[in-house]
């Protein structure tokens, strides 16, 4: 799959991945969609957001966790 709304340049935002040249990085944009459940309100703040450059941060994100288990502590258990 083609990712071509995530960028890098080495001159912005030292070479970290971002949404079409914008400064806004894709780190950024998946801290933003734990911050603002509601995607109203996120479109709100950041306009140039668009749909797809959601989706394709996702999917750039998701292709760097590996498919391996991870025994969490009973701590981070949640209650049914």
């Amino acid at each position: 799959m083609k990712l071509n709304r995530i960028t890098s340049s080495p001159n912005r935002m030292n070479g970290q991945p971002c949404i079409r040249n914008l400064r806004l990085t894709v780190r950024r944009v998946i801290e933003l969609l734990a911050t603002y459940p509601d995607r109203q309100e996120l479109r709100q703040e950041f306009p140039e957001l668009e749909d797809e450059d959601i989706r394709q941060a996702l999917i750039f994100a998701s292709s760097y966790l590996d498919d391996r288990i991870v025994e969490l502590s009973s701590s981070y258990e949640t209650v049914a």
